[in-house]
This record gives structure tokens, C-alpha cells and sequence, in this order.
């Protein structure tokens, strides 16, 4: 049987050799799959004055790029999996698996990018923890970036779920 947790949660990404650092805290709905499988699903709030104003033309498409961004989390102690999506201008998929290279997605939704696919980088994960029995409370994620030969950065993104 499905069983659903409303818990608030602070969900970190730092880049310990970039200038990248995000946080934030909200509430999250939990989803016990099974007894080592969880969805997590949260509303991410808007980043305020992230892009320039619009101009009068542009005002009715900003109400479809206010859309709130859904985060979905699919959680194990083996692999992680978040996908946001809700927005009209990016949307990614990241997938984690200790020790393995994943793929990480971005979808850019313009008008001058019909027709093409996803940009694809790779991950390399290098520690995946999650800690708490029976229901998860700490995710922790160390991961490297790449395109092709490149990489882009290293990255821990931290979840804390309290109850």
C-alpha cells in the first residue's frame, strides 16, 4: 500500500570548485514505495529576479513561465533518480548510481530550439548515502559533471528530510 508523509525538508547542491551554491527549504510529500523505495515530490519556489523584467509583449507569457517547478525525487539506497519539470523554459532528469556513470538531461523550451533533443552530460557518482530506518531522513549525493572528455565540476547535493 502506498503511504504518503507531508515533512518539511532543506535540499542543498554545492560545487566544491565553483562558484555554485543553492538551497532550499519547503515542504515535501514522501512516498514509501516499498520498504527501501521513496518518492519525494516538492514544489521549488521561484528564484526571484533570476531572468531580465519582460516587456509588454512578453507579459502573457510570463504567467506560463511563473509555473511552479516540481521536484520528484525516486530514492533508494542503490540509485536516485530527481526530474524537475513544470517550467516552461528547462526542465532535467538526473540519474545517480554509485560508481557508475549516469546521465543527466536538460530540455530547453524555446521557440529557437524546436526540433532538437535533450542537452546530455554525464555524472559520475562517486558516494551515494542515505541514512534513516524506516523512513529516509538524509540523502547525500557526491558526483562528478562531464561533457564528452570535459569535466564541469564536482557536486554534493544534500537532502535533509526531518520529521
Amino acid at each position: 500500500m502506498l503511504t504518503h508523509h507531508r515533512r518539511p525538508v532543506c535540499l542543498s547542491l554545492v560545487s566544491t570548485d565553483l562558484p555554485v551554491w543553492s538551497t532550499i527549504e519547503t515542504a515535501a510529500t514522501l512516498y514509501q514505495k516499498d520498504k527501501e523505495r521513496f518518492h519525494l515530490l516538492l514544489t521549488e519556489p521561484a528564484i526571484p529576479d533570476w531572468e531580465p523584467k519582460p516587456e509588454a509583449s512578453e507579459v502573457v507569457d510570463q504567467a506560463i513561465d511563473n509555473s511552479p517547478r516540481l521536484l520528484w525525487f525516486e530514492i533508494s539506497p542503490y540509485r536516485v533518480i530527481m526530474t524537475m519539470q513544470g517550467n516552461s523554459k528547462l526542465s532535467y532528469r538526473h540519474l545517480w548510481e554509485r560508481g557508475v556513470y549516469g546521465i543527466s538531461r536538460y530540455w530547453l523550451h524555446s521557440e529557437s530550439v524546436k526540433g532538437n533533443g535533450p542537452l546530455r552530460l554525464r555524472n559520475y557518482t562517486q558516494s551515494l548515502t542515505l541514512e534513516g530506518r524506516p523512513m529516509p531522513e538524509r540523502l547525500r549525493v557526491e558526483y562528478e559533471l562531464w561533457s564528452q572528455k570535459v569535466q564541469l565540476g564536482h557536486y554534493i547535493l544534500n537532502l535533509d528530510i526531518h520529521n
